[in-house]
């Protein structure tokens, strides 16, 4: 049965998309079937991180308004067979997505892929609330700064009122991811702990991802991180995507780090 995740963060420079497109690229790696849809109108950038920007003919907006179907949109993703992908407007106004139009997408979708993962546009507006309506699962990025995590919170709260699931009386499952995180400042006192974030936002956490330069350099190459074996980022990202998959996976045990995420792997139940 295929499963809606809705990538989404409250704060925008978190590492939302960048998060989208390297959780899709290691669940297509594992043999899954993978879909990603770009849902910021107007501000796209997955299909740079992906790497897929040269190869956009039509867009999300485009398949909605009826200007081509659904498989002329679709990208295939050449170096991940099972990763596919659905690019934003540039274009138009981030209000043309409606509930009924959203909702006809991704059941075509449904009956194609294991997984649909949508990244989501920054902030509350209109297109994070169609972008979260129908979600099975919400992944909320965060970096371990206070007014990052204060907007997360909020978005929490937005997608336990207005989520369909939420409005039909159950709830959408959640999870946080740290970002950027770097153990030499939580431990100096300048950065929030996870445990601080933790506390702060009350929900179960899928992964920790360590603030490397690696990543930076895959992101301008349009080249996902899960793809260095060698790389500390694309491992947590791997890691990530198989406790999406249910498999119990500990945390990176980086003891050059002074243990700081040794102690954490209590965490994971």
């Amino acid at each position: 049965m295929c499963q809606i995740i809705t990538v989404t963060s409250g704060k925008g420079g978190v590492g939302k998309s960048t998060t989208t497109a390297n959780i899709s690229s290691a669940l297509a790696k594992d043999g899954k079937k993978v879909i990603a849809i770009d849902f910021d109108i107007g501000l796209r950038n997955l299909d740079m991180i992906l790497g897929l920007e040269n190869r956009i003919v039509y867009d999300v907006v485009d398949v909605m308004e009826g200007n081509c179907n659904l498989a002329q949109a679709i990208i295939k993703d050449k170096r991940t067979p099972n990763l596919h992908f659905i690019p934003a407007s540039q274009t138009k106004d981030k209000n043309i997505l409606n509930k009924e139009k959203v909702q006809k997408l991704l059941d075509d979708l449904k009956k194609e892929f294991d997984y649909i993962l949508i990244d989501s546009p920054a902030g509350i507006e209109s297109g994070f609330e169609h972008s979260i309506f129908l979600a099975d699962r919400a992944i909320v990025v965060t970096t371990p700064e206070i007014s990052a995590v204060r907007d997360a919170d909020r978005v929490i709260g937005i997608i336990d009122a207005k989520s369909q699931k939420a409005i039909n009386g159950g709830e959408v499952e959640k999870h946080i991811v740290v970002n950027r995180l770097k153990p030499e400042l939580v431990e100096k006192g300048d950065m929030l702990s996870v445990e601080d974030v933790l506390h702060i936002l009350s929900l179960p956490l899928i992964g920790i991802v360590p603030d490397t330069e690696d990543i930076v350099s895959s992101t301008n190459l349009g080249e996902p991180i899960v793809h260095n074996e060698k790389s500390l980022a694309g491992e947590a990202f791997r890691r990530i995507a198989k406790r999406i998959e249910g498999e119990e996976i500990p945390l990176l045990d980086l003891e050059s780090n002074k243990g700081f995420f040794a102690k954490l792997k209590g965490i994971f139940k």
